[in-house]
């Protein structure tokens, strides 16, 4: 008997962890696993999504890689992913340099900072739409009123910046959020450090690149990880709600394509093969940051 409570017990100890593991696992597999392999699976036949499903094998594929406005719309996808993370970053690390100071007002500077992230991003797009609005919009209005009439665009409808506006949208919203993780990260820094080297007669750019660069280099790999994933995410809603891809594909980004190809083309086979095609650049994208980040952490 004592041997069987024993046994009991090892089992126990050995698969506890993957009785606990073992929703999310489900949660995993029914929501992402099954949709990959039904994705990939939709993307050999024709379909319109209604009728019945004709095989095609890879013709999907070769339409895809073979579409000039496909591979358009992934050098805009990428283009969003490496822009927007720099500069939320940038920005995200300035305001928290500003936050940490002692100066009145403050907290409600941070408050309003913080503010637009906690927003939709269909909220946000139509807020901008707006403000961009050539006719009577806010941006057009000051610089007229600031004797800057030569800087008025049309900021949505010129294919040469309408994608940099959209950019600047995002990084408009999200900055406060990697502000305050900055400045979490900022106010974790001992200041035992900055008073040594105080003493030993560091100056403050000395200070910054020495201290303060080091001590927040998780932070900075955190936040710039969000950032990318935030980017590759994120860019549907708000291309959809400000441009609908236009003008002219200059603000398409894969995602829009996708799904104007699936329900709006009826194509659904192309739109998956298309999917499995971003899907692969995206994971290589993603595994190389995972390796850099990887990188750092040993070289810590």
């Amino acid at each position: 008997m004592e041997r069987l409570r024993k046994l009991h017990s090892r089992i126990q100890e050995r698969y506890f962890g993957y009785i606990m593991c073992l929703p999310a696992i489900i949660l995993f597999t029914v929501f992402v696993i099954y949709p990959f392999i039904k994705g990939f699976y939709i993307s050999l036949h024709r379909w319109d999504g209604l009728g019945e499903m004709s095989w095609v094998g890879f013709k999907n594929y070769l339409f895809a890689v073979t579409d000039k406005t496909f591979w358009q719309t992934m050098g805009n996808t990428f283009l969003y992913a490496l822009i927007t993370p720099v500069l939320k970053n940038i920005l995200g690390f300035a305001l928290a340099m500003l936050f940490v100071q002692k100066i009145k007002g403050m907290n409600l500077f941070r408050t309003c900072t913080y503010i637009p992230y906690t927003f939709s991003y269909v909220v946000v797009g139509v807020l901008w739409c707006w403000i961009y609005n050539p006719t009577f919009g806010l941006l057009n209005a000051f610089l007229r009123a600031v004797g800057l009439e030569s800087w008025i665009h049309g900021w949505l409808s010129d294919a040469t910046i309408a994608l940099y506006s959209v950019i600047l949208v995002d990084v408009w919203k999200c900055m406060g959020f990697h502000a305050v993780l900055f400045m979490a990260g900022l106010q974790g820094i001992p200041q035992e450090l900055y008073e040594a080297a105080s003493i030993d007669g560091a100056s403050k750019f000395q200070q910054f690149r020495y201290i303060t660069i080091p001590q927040l280099n998780s932070t900075l790999v955190t936040s710039m990880l969000l950032a990318i994933t935030g980017a590759f995410v994120n860019n549907y809603d708000v291309v959809n709600v400000m441009t609908g891809g236009g003008p002219y594909h200059s603000t398409e980004v894969g995602l829009t394509y996708i799904m104007n190809t699936a329900f709006q083309l009826n194509n659904m086979g192309k739109a998956n093969a298309m999917s499995m095609i971003l899907v692969l650049f995206v994971s290589i994208f993603g595994f190389m940051q995972l390796k850099t980040m990887t990188r750092e952490e040993n070289y810590e």
